[in-house]
């Protein structure tokens, strides 16, 4: 296997230990993930969280600021920043991704680092199928 990217709610369940959203099949797969070739969370899921947690969408642990540290502090988690080159990967997509702007850098941090995508959303997981990302679905 090689590092997962974390989709924003994937990141959001594992970090809160919602099980009954993952599953113990895909916690082990995102535990063997983090104690091997590791786990990236994007930066822009660092701002959806935010503005999901500012719109009452999701709830969280911590106060925001404490929740982000903690649950990118575990070993085997890593801050993907966003750079130059995933900004330009997410407006020369291939295809029909998804229109939502968070997807499309998520899809394109994968492009552009090589790693595949941990997700449950089905319009990523058909852009998986259709060869354009590497997709890991939980």
């Amino acid at each position: 296997m090689s590092a997962l990217l974390l989709d924003t709610y994937i990141w959001l369940w594992y970090a809160e230990g919602v099980t009954e959203r993952l599953g113990s099949t895909s916690i082990k797969k995102l535990d063997e993930a983090r104690k091997t070739d590791g786990l990236w969370v994007a930066a822009i899921s660092v701002w959806e969280i935010g503005v999901l947690h500012a719109k009452g969408r999701i709830h969280l642990s911590a106060p925001l600021r404490n929740w982000i540290g903690k649950a990118l502090s575990p070993p085997g988690i890593q801050l993907l920043p966003l750079d130059a080159d995933i900004a330009v990967e997410s407006t020369l997509l291939p295809g029909e991704p998804n229109g939502d702007p968070a997807d499309r850098f998520l899809i394109a941090a994968a492009r552009t680092k090589g790693v595949v995508l941990a997700t449950r959303d089905a319009g990523i997981v058909e852009y998986g199928k259709a060869g354009f990302v590497r997709v890991l679905e939980l």
